[in-house]
This record gives C-alpha cells, sequence and structure tokens, in this order.
C-alpha cells in the first residue's frame, strides 16, 4: 500500500486525458470536520481502500452546498433539474496506487431525479431528503429521519487557497472520489475544478443530525469550519480501481 506524497496530492489537481461527461457548479460550500479515530473510518470503508492521514489524524467531513447548473456534456441546463441542494458525510481515503481522494458515506439531495442517476451511474449512496434554503439559512431532512438539520453559515474573512501540505489543503483540495458498486468492484472518478478559494466559516447553526443518520457520534465542536462561494466543476467518468 504506496502512502501519498505532497507530490502525489499536487498531480491530481492535473486535467485528465478523458472528457467530461458532465457539468456542475458547487456553491456556497460550508465545510465541518471533526477529528475522528481512524479505526471508525477503517472499518466502514472497502478493503481496497486505506484511511488518509494528515500528521497521523484523520477527519470526518459534513459539507452542505448547492449544485448549480448540472448538465450532461451534450445537453443544455434543465429547469428544475439543473439547480439543487446536497448535503455529504465524507472521510478520506486514498487507494492501493496512493492516490488520495473521497469516500462519502451519505448525499443527501432535493432532487429525485439525480438521486437515481448518482445511483446508478456513479454508484454513491445519495439519499432522498427534504431540503431548503432562505438567506443564509440551510434545512435538511432526510425521508424517513424525524430530525431535521439546520445550518446558518456565511464566511467570516478574506478569500485564499490553501496551502499545500496544510490542514486545509488536506481537507479541500480533493479531486477524485471512490465508490463500490453492487459487486463489490471499487469504482474512482476525476472532479477536476480549479483549487477552492476560502476562508474561515461564521457558523450560527449548525447540526450534528446528518452524522446520527449515518450512526456517527462526535461529542465536540468541529475541529474546522470553513467556507467556499464555490467552484465551475467537470465531472469524469468512472474508472475501475486495479
Amino acid at each position: 500500500m504506496r502512502i501519498p506524497t505532497l507530490e502525489d496530492r499536487l498531480a491530481v489537481r492535473e486535467k485528465p486525458a478523458s472528457s467530461p461527461v458532465m457539468f456542475q457548479t458547487w456553491s456556497n460550500l460550508l465545510f465541518l470536520h471533526w477529528e475522528i479515530d481512524v479505526q471508525e473510518i477503517a472499518k466502514r470503508i472497502p478493503n481496497r481502500l486505506s484511511v488518509d492521514l494528515h500528521e497521523g489524524k484523520t477527519y470526518l467531513g459534513l459539507v452542505p452546498f448547492f449544485m448549480k447548473k448540472v448538465r450532461p456534456r451534450f445537453l443544455p441546463q434543465m429547469p428544475g433539474l439543473s439547480n439543487f441542494l446536497e448535503l455529504n458525510i465524507r472521510a478520506y481515503v486514498h487507494d492501493e496506487q496512493g492516490r488520495p481522494g473521497v469516500w462519502f458515506f451519505s448525499l443527501d439531495c432535493d432532487q429525485p431525479i439525480a438521486v437515481e442517476v448518482a445511483r446508478k451511474f456513479f454508484h454513491l449512496p445519495y439519499q432522498h431528503a427534504k431540503m431548503s434554503t432562505q438567506g443564509s439559512i440551510y434545512r435538511c431532512q432526510r425521508k424517513n429521519c424525524e430530525e431535521k438539520a439546520v445550518f446558518d453559515y456565511e464566511g467570516s474573512g478574506k478569500l485564499r487557497t490553501a496551502k499545500p501540505g496544510s490542514l486545509e489543503f488536506f481537507l479541500l483540495e480533493r479531486y477524485l472520489l471512490f465508490s463500490e458498486s453492487r459487486g463489490g468492484k471499487i469504482h474512482c472518478g476525476k472532479v477536476q475544478h480549479s483549487p477552492y478559494q476560502f476562508t474561515e466559516a461564521r457558523v450560527r447553526k449548525s447540526s450534528k443530525a446528518p452524522l446520527k443518520w449515518e450512526k456517527f457520534s462526535v461529542e465536540n465542536g468541529p475541529t474546522s469550519q470553513l467556507y467556499s462561494p464555490g467552484v465551475p466543476v467537470s465531472i469524469h467518468p468512472l474508472r475501475p480501481v486495479g
């Protein structure tokens, strides 16, 4: 098992040879992260993936945001389908080649068609949810879950990019996602975008409910609270790992 180097982490930023299959814009992102025991993540990910570490520690992320201008490569944006809300619970992993990426435990979404497409073609654990926003307030309630999650947040400083090797770089600069199909095969997909412009987040209200939905328990407040206005993204096709 190869451990990612800083060079590996920078290399995944490079534009892939493949053509994108989809375009979208991620905006108004809140990144909440908690330090978590490595074994809590290790026991929940496929054997062919390993927990990615920053200075011996790993983190569990909760990220609410807006999905905008979503469209397949050869089609225009579609009213009612191209703009919706999403909230994901994520961990940081790498494969046997030392490629760092993201593992999603769940992705809540209020667009039913997007949920089904992502499940079928990207093997991602999307969940149906009732979601809404009003000003800086963001609400999410997963289908069949009683507890609601409410967030009230905004940026609170000068925007910057993450310094390579920093904790912010480890948490934000992720350009690969890993997923597992029903047959147990691991897939890897590239998400191409410019480095995040981010700042510290001013969080007036937050919720751990989405962590509870995934059976995670965290006692303290987040280790890191970051905000980004967002980035345009190109989505590339999944490839089998190994």
